[in-house]
């Protein structure tokens, strides 16, 4: 097993995680479990990414929130 094959969200873009997000929650609890402006004020896929794409502490959050819902499938 390869270093990457470890991770979760190994060939997991980050588009991919908020479109499921969305699709499974919707943005109004998106914006309830994760607090930032871009998921609170008129949000999109586009100017989501753009901001979680500059923002570490952002982006982490949602990969937190997509890997938990990813293990209470399980």
């Amino acid at each position: 097993m390869t270093e990457s094959s470890k991770d979760p969200l190994h060939g997991v873009s980050l588009k991919m995680m908020l479109t499921e997000l969305v699709a499974e929650y919707g943005w109004e609890v998106i914006a309830k479990r994760i607090d930032i402006r871009c998921f609170t004020n008129d949000p999109s896929i586009e100017s989501s990414l753009k901001f979680l794409r500059r923002t570490p502490w952002a982006r982490e959050k949602v990969e937190r929130l997509y890997l938990r819902g990813k293990r209470s499938k399980r």
